[in-house]
């Protein structure tokens, strides 16, 4: 059997993790693109990660160059298979003990939403896209991740195809709803070995009733947000929405809660806060039934719209009939309360994260490529968690002036990158990225009608500058 020819080594730490996937690579030429494409996904740079970027070239002008289209080609057309990449990737997080999943974590349903011009690239319609706040054109893209108070990271992600891709439409055996995805693929956690205490959603998952209902069926353990004017049947004097259940509790001041019990929630600064949570019922609903509905809050006075969740679990509560007859083990208030708790927190710092490795900035059209370019971002992800010990959330130190966060023991780099600031818990992620473009090799492009003048030289040249924002 011929021995592999050796690959030039990706920067830094990022050479150990990406030789963990060289067995799943035919060629040298994949091994290489493997790496390029990570150390351009972590680099921090001025403008959006399109392949141009990724290869350190020119927007538009230096699309043709060789290194822009290898990694074209490493992308699009590569033999390479990205379901493997993915299953090595969640392999190695599950194997350390630092990152490995347990029961006390949450299986977390979102979806992504970027927008994209155009009809030609494949899974983009008009849709509702969440992080605008707007219907658009763009992908929409259905994802689990798992998560604790410490650290979360993806898990699979899964592209929606809106009906019209397909020749008979919603009714095609093609089709899938965001729903359907997002069921499937907490099944396809629990067959990955994925430990979780529940499935977490916000209520575009939560009002339906047939999602919780598969998740139920499967044997899935849930806590969801339900919006809090989410109509039910019920007799005319009884409650028809979560909000009125919410204000048939009996509340006459904290000292008196009356059906309120005050849990306390702690935060990533290590402050805390009073919240008030309470069994309410609502139809079929309630504290013994096969559904719960929780409400916290604030305020059980006034129930403030920002500060009040109405949440349905089908977990039981301590010491109902209910508690010998289901699998899942009972779930108090202030557990209900911290599982979606931890959801809610994944919801700003995960997006954000995304944005500095340029989830969006893909810039091909078939399905296989963008799935692709998704699975090689989700390991530029998890690389900042298996390169440096993940934060803890006790005795950390107190938070200096806004824009400076403390850099944790073990990160990489010497101090704090000056890209835009990562949500907590990515400091240590925001100075690996620095320390991989300080060891980096240099692989400037050259403008064409400067190459022939163009001499290798020992000394680096400067970072390729900010040229536009081109998308």
């Amino acid at each position: 059997m011929t021995a592999r020819r050796p690959c030039p080594p990706a920067p830094g730490p990022l050479e150990q993790y990406a030789a963990g996937f060289d067995d799943l690579f035919d060629s040298l030429a994949q091994r290489r693109g493997f790496r390029q494409y990570l150390t351009g996904l972590l680099a921090p740079r001025e403008r959006n990660k399109t392949l141009t970027c990724l290869a350190g070239a020119e927007p538009v002008a230096g699309a043709q160059h060789p290194a822009v289209q290898r990694l074209q080609f490493f992308l699009s057309e590569s033999p390479w298979e990205h379901e493997r990449i993915n299953a090595r990737r969640l392999e190695h997080l599950l194997d350390d003990p630092r990152t490995a999943a347990h029961a006390g974590g949450v299986l977390v349903i979102d979806d992504s939403g970027d927008r994209k011009d155009g009809t030609a690239t494949a899974n983009v319609g008009r849709q509702w896209l969440g992080r605008y706040g707007k219907t658009d054109n763009g992908v929409v893209t259905v994802t689990t991740l798992w998560a604790d108070e410490r650290l979360y990271y993806p898990l699979h992600a899964v592209p929606y195809t809106p009906a019209r891709h397909f020749p008979h439409g919603r009714s095609d055996p093609g089709f899938a709803t965001k729903l359907q995805i997002a069921a499937a693929l907490a099944r396809r956690a629990t067959q990955a070995a994925v430990d979780f205490r529940a499935v977490a959603a916000d209520c575009a998952y939560g009002d339906q009733d047939g999602f919780r209902g598969e998740l139920a069926g499967a044997g899935l353990p849930f806590v969801m947000a339900l919006k809090r004017r989410r109509g039910t049947w019920a007799y005319g004097p009884d409650a028809h929405t979560p909000v009125d259940a919410a204000r048939g509790l009996a509340w006459h001041g904290p000292d008196r809660p009356g059906d309120w019990t005050a849990v306390t929630r702690t935060f990533r600064d290590g402050h805390t806060t009073t919240w008030w949570a309470a069994d309410a019922s609502l139809g079929w609903w309630g504290p013994d039934g096969t559904t719960r509905l929780v409400v916290a809050t604030t305020d059980p006075d006034t129930l403030p719209e920002k500060s009040t969740w109405y949440l349905a679990t089908n977990l039981p509560r301590p010491g109902s009939p209910r508690e010998a007859d289901t699998a899942h083990p009972a779930a108090d208030l202030a557990e209900i309360v911290r599982i979606y708790g931890i959801r809610n927190w994944i919801e700003q710092s995960h997006k954000q994260v995304k944005d500095e490795l340029g989830w969006a900035d893909f810039q091909v059209r078939t399905d296989r490529a963008i799935r692709r370019h998704q699975t090689l971002v989700n390991c530029a992800f998890s690389f900042c968690w298996e390169a440096g010990p993940p934060p803890t959330p006790t005795n950390r130190p107190a938070r200096p002036e806004r824009g400076h966060p403390i850099a944790p023991p073990g990160t990489l780099a010497p101090g704090p990158t000056h890209r835009p600031q990562l949500a907590d818990p990515h400091p240590h992620a925001a100075t690996l990225v620095e320390s991989l473009v300080q060891h980096a090799p240099s692989s400037r492009v050259t403008k064409p009608d400067q190459r022939s003048q163009y001499r290798p030289t020992t000394q680096p040249p400067p970072p390729t500058p900010a040229l536009t924002n081109h998308r």
